[in-house]
């Protein structure tokens, strides 16, 4: 197999090592040959983008959370029936060998999945767009337990090599750091920099049997061959040679935090590492608009708006604002005020948390040393910028000071957030309730100002990997009552409403959730040694640890469950394994305190004769993607249960919506659309709004209140002896108690269960990262998308 590939300007065609030697299965090769076209397809797909010379789409993200390809890749070409015959006609199991594929963990949790779902969706959109980002060589760390803590070890997923991606020496570019500004009469200029070299690799996004194969391209860094040694020349020749592992240590390591700021220069030489990498590579290609040619065409930037849209995933690559600012005025000579028009037509910016430990707050001296050119432009921007509030509030110091993009104090710092805002036509939040936030709280200041500016796109996840790839049992069923249209347009699983009383169509959910239930179990059994009743309740809480995603409530829960039977073990209990993964930042003491509780509370309550099969908790170790396709479509119950106002949207609450599992949770994130799709009596929700919880701020709380008037709360918390809990919001345990005593989600009987789980199915179809991406299209990047497949090679182009 071989694809070609293109970018724009040369013709190199890849060898990439392929399936040879099916013998005697000729129909099988038949049709390998048919569909395996990365090759033609990827070459007329290039042809097809700068023939048209569309709008190009440049999202920007520090992560992207890929997790395996193989199968991936074999559902977006229609592939997957011929490669497990042939592979089957090899004597091998194609599902063995997709065990064998590393997860590609270049992300955190939540904004870099997302980051992964969105390119799935450009792609299956036709649009022509393209992921940047860092090429890590070590990505989230794998997470080994040992004595119930958490133990990190490096992520080497690149040992073995990676076949999905091709090295583009051709385009490799410098980025320059450090330095001094000299301002000249030619203008400005920064000199005496430091150079590291940003080599590119290509990874191919297949939309799905569309035809279309769009570019994640990732930057490596790499020291010059001349690093140190001009210094050095007189000195230690072998020094200097070991000292460019410094220059290449920027794309060494992903910061393993999730919602949390850490101000190392390291990571400040990430962000612009790849922002500088990726500007350069946007204007070559802006410039080059002719199908194969190097020679810059346009010197106009006037039209760059309207060629180019870059998405900002969270503030983490705003640098990219100031970055074109000094291209477009040091390099390119364009006026001042024209460049900063350019700029915000240009960029947008979507924000991910609220929670003030999350903002990137980056001191003023650090900018000064590693970035002086860009200091400089942050603050003439943010002069001007000052300067339009002063006219407006004449006379309103504290709105200067709260609006200003730098933050003064015992360190002066940048405030990331606020470039965004002010260097952007576009700011929007992950889900309404979190925009709402966003516009009314965080950035209430700014949306008086420009109100225009503000927009809500609802996350959503990609329903290949999601469904299609991690639950083909489910998705052949839903199939057959609806066709398949929905893998495209998820809205359509709308039509399952009429089934919702269907007894064959609720006998084949239920029996699809079982079949996934004995395989989830099977695979604990093998790789953790941990064996679980396969006809107890799944009960799941999976994704990053966390204090307001509230793992320790569940703990809570699980102790108040253990006690229930221990005191009164004859009665009848719906037997519960509950599942609780995911990973703590290493530095986050209180996240691996919480896993250490999980495991404790595990030991103690698995080990109980009087329990028994009645209740298990287990903690699922390694967390990861290829580990979520496995887990989700067998949980019965999914645990969404963070402080109402904190977690912004959530997708992993949509995955088991789609997966049928119904939902636990508070009205927080997305949660809110959910239960206004299914109606909220198909949720379990409970607890404090958003707007309870502030008037519990205000008023402030006793949680020692709470303790002593709940007996089964004070009886968990009595039994929990680590000291390390304090819980920020108690006010929901009274709901808690409430939905245990009146509300549990035990008594239901499987009909009614199955009947909701279908309900909620057909509910979720606005939850496709195909809707969010065809809003973000429309109403930010100014595109159309198109459902239209590009022609395959073999045929005639019209």
């Amino acid at each position: 197999m071989a694809y070609w590939t293109l970018d724009g300007d040369r013709r190199k065609q890849i060898s990439v090592r392929g399936i040879a030697g099916l013998g005697d299965v000729a129909e099988v090769r038949k049709s390998f040959n048919r569909h395996l076209h990365f090759t033609l397809v990827k070459d007329r797909n290039v042809q097809h983008y700068y023939e048209r010379d569309p709008k190009r789409i440049y999202y920007l993200s520090l992560e992207f959370y890929m997790g395996r390809t193989l199968q991936n890749t074999m559902v977006n070409l229609g592939l997957q029936n011929a490669c497990d015959e042939a592979i089957y006609q090899l004597g091998l199991d194609l599902e063995e060998l997709e065990e064998i594929e590393e997860d590609a963990g270049l992300g955190n949790g939540g904004l870099g999945r997302l980051a992964a779902c969105f390119l799935d969706s450009m792609a299956t959109l036709g649009l022509a767009a393209y992921g940047y980002g860092i090429r890590y060589e070590f990505g989230i760390f794998n997470q080994k337990i040992v004595d119930g803590w958490q133990v990190e070890e490096a992520d080497d997923w690149l040992r073995y090599g990676n076949p999905w991606e091709k090295a583009r020496p051709e385009y490799m570019l410098p980025v320059h750091f450090y330095g001094r500004v000299e301002h000249t009469p030619d203008g400005v200029k920064w000199i005496d920099t430091q150079v590291v070299l940003a080599m590119p690799y290509d990874t191919p996004v297949p939309g799905y049997k569309n035809n279309t194969v769009n570019t994640m391209r990732l930057w490596s860094a790499k020291a010059p061959n001349d690093f140190n040694l001009q210094e050095f020349n007189m000195g230690d020749y072998i020094e200097a040679v070991l000292d460019r592992n410094l220059a290449e240590n920027i794309s060494r390591v992903l910061y393993p935090n999730d919602n949390f700021f850490e101000g190392k220069e390291l990571r400040l030489k990430q962000e612009y590492f790849v922002v500088a990498a990726t500007l350069q590579d946007i204007i070559r290609r802006f410039k080059s608009s002719k199908f194969g040619c190097r020679d810059p065409v346009r010197t106009c930037f006037e039209t760059f708006p309207d060629k180019v849209a870059i998405q900002l995933n969270d503030t983490h690559p705003a640098l990219s604002i100031p970055e074109l600012m000094r291209i477009l005025v040091d390099v390119e000579k364009v006026d001042w005020d024209k460049a900063w028009e350019i700029t915000k037509r240009t960029c947008a910016y979507t924000n991910h948390t609220v929670l003030p430990e999350a903002l990137e707050r980056w001191p003023v001296s650090m900018f000064e040393k590693l970035l002086p050119r860009h200091l400089e432009i942050i603050y003439a921007l943010n002069q001007m910028h000052l300067d339009r509030v002063a006219a407006l509030y004449p006379g309103d110091i504290d709105r200067l000071r709260r609006m200003s993009v730098i933050e003064e104090g015992d360190c002066k710092r940048i405030n990331m957030a606020h470039l965004c805002v002010i260097g952007s036509h576009a700011v929007n939040g992950v889900a309404r309730i979190h925009s709402d936030i966003v516009k009314n709280s965080v950035f209430k200041d700014f949306y008086e100002l420009e109100p225009e500016k503000f927009q809500n796109k609802t996350n959503g996840i990609t329903p290949r990997r999601w469904l299609l790839l991690c639950n083909p049992g489910l998705a052949d069923i839903i199939a057959e009552k609806i066709g398949e249209g929905f893998i495209t347009d998820l809205s359509q699983l709308k039509k399952l409403l009429e089934f919702i009383d269907n007894e064959t169509f609720i006998r084949d959910v239920a029996k699809v959730k079982q079949e996934n239930k004995l395989k989830f179990a099977a695979y604990l059994e093998e790789h953790y040694k941990v064996k679980i009743n396969p006809m107890s309740m799944f009960d799941v809480q999976v994704k990053r640890i966390h204090e307001y995603k509230r793992q320790l409530l569940n703990c809570l829960h699980a102790i108040t469950l253990y006690n229930r039977i221990r005191c009164n073990p004859s009665k009848s209990f719906v037997p519960r394994t509950i599942m609780i993964g995911g990973k703590a930042a290493p530095g986050y003491h209180m996240a691996k305190m919480i896993i250490k509780l999980i495991t404790s509370i595990g030991e103690v309550i698995n080990n109980d004769p009087y329990v028994g099969d009645k209740l298990k908790v287990i903690f699922l170790e390694n967390y990861r993607v290829s580990l979520a396709e496995k887990v989700i479509p067998a949980a019965d119950l999914s645990q969404q249960i963070s402080t109402a106002g904190t977690e912004a949207s959530g997708t992993g609450n949509m995955k088991f919506m789609v997966n049928g599992a119904l939902t636990i949770g508070t009205m927080d994130g997305a949660n809110v659309e959910m239960a206004e799709e299914a109606g909220e009596e198909n949720l379990f929700i409970f607890g404090m709004r958003v707007e309870d919880v502030e008037a519990l701020d205000r008023k402030g709380y006793n949680a020692r209140e709470y303790y002593e008037r709940l007996p089964e709360l004070r009886q968990a918390i009595d039994q929990i002896t680590s000291g390390f809990f304090s819980p920020r919001d108690p006010g929901c345990f009274k709901d808690v108690v409430n939905m245990l005593m009146y509300h549990d989600s035990q008594d239901r009987d499987p009909r009614e269960w199955t009947r909701k789980v279908i309900r909620n199915i057909a509910c979720s179809g606005k939850f496709s990262s195909d809707r969010t991406i065809t809003e973000y299209a429309r109403e930010i990047w100014g595109v159309e998308p198109s459902a239209t497949a590009i022609p395959p090679p073999n045929l005639p182009r019209n």
